[in-house]
């Protein structure tokens, strides 16, 4: 997208997982896909990347779909904003093991621990999902960058024994660990991660049509994602895109046009956020240009 342009390339690419240090910070890709599953891109739109925190958002859904089972979720972690760093020590430990939101670091390996419990394979469940609805059978976790995650993840690790102190595990830290690693490092590409987070925009249908969530936990999560989804600075992207959206800080975001569709946009080039400045620029374009938002 034009509008992008002067913006990509600024920022830097996530240093603390080394993995990641090497992709171009000049990459930029953009696919929207509509209710109906008709795929629009540019740019390097149907180039693989590491998904990260956006895989946050599958975890969450694939757990409320078990219904009553996956509803004891919401009395483990909170649905309020942060207001701090993702990967926050201080605040889990002031909460008593409350994670702030499942989109945080924390509350992510509370989620991942309930998915892995109530489906023995919680990295597998993602992927499977993202298999199925972006129509992409080799999609799959980046062994090396999961690998450099589980090395450097000290911070992750301090977070999910911090949580199993506070009794709020119900497996091993390191399976969970594992796993949230591993749904992390998946790799997939705008058009993958439109296709398959489709289903938000239809309020909980998924693309054969077959219902996943109730229409009522597809707003949640919408609510969730819009308040939530963005580190700390998900009011600024709701003040200057509207949509409800998920980062993660291997330049990706995928945003969610109730109704219309869902955008992915990719630029590895981080704010201090930890979101793609070129990625939030082309969705704020977006919407400006066409009206699509929730607002």
């Amino acid at each position: 997208m034009e509008s992008a342009r002067p913006v990509i390339g600024r920022g830097n690419v996530a240093d603390y997982i080394p993995a990641l240090t090497e992709v171009d910070p000049h990459a930029f890709g953009m696919a929207l896909a509509t209710v109906d599953g008709e795929v629009y891109g540019v740019g390097d739109w149907e180039q693989p990347f590491s998904i990260q925190s956006v895989s946050k958002l599958f975890t969450l859904a694939l757990t409320l779909s078990h219904g009553p089972h996956g509803d004891e979720l919401w009395k483990r972690v909170g649905r309020e904003p942060s207001g701090n760093r993702f990967n926050s020590l201080v605040q889990l430990e002031t909460e008593h093991g409350i994670p702030r939101n499942p989109f945080i670091n924390a509350g992510a390996v509370v989620v991942t621990d309930r998915l892995h419990t109530l489906t023995g394979d919680a990295a597998g469940a993602v992927r499977g999902f993202l298999r199925t609805e972006s129509g992409n059978r080799h999609l799959d976790t980046d062994a090396r960058v999961a690998a450099s995650e589980a090395l450097h993840g000290h911070r992750n690790a301090a977070l999910a024994h911090f949580l199993a102190s506070y009794g709020n595990l119900e497996n091993p830290v390191e399976t969970v660990l594992d796993h949230y690693y591993a749904h992390c490092s998946i790799a997939a590409s705008c058009r993958d991660l439109a296709l398959a987070g489709g289903f938000l925009a239809r309020h909980g249908l998924r693309s054969d049509g077959a219902r996943l969530l109730p229409r009522s936990d597809a707003k949640r999560i919408n609510a969730v994602l819009l308040t939530c989804g963005m580190y700390d600075a998900a009011g600024e992207f709701a003040y200057r895109v509207g949509l409800p959206g998920k980062s993660g800080v291997g330049g990706g975001i995928l945003a969610v046009i109730p109704g219309r569709g869902t955008l992915c946009a990719w630029s590895p080039a981080l704010d201090p956020a930890g979101n793609s400045l070129a990625a939030v620029h082309a969705l704020d374009a977006f919407t400006t240009m066409t009206g699509w938002s929730v607002f």
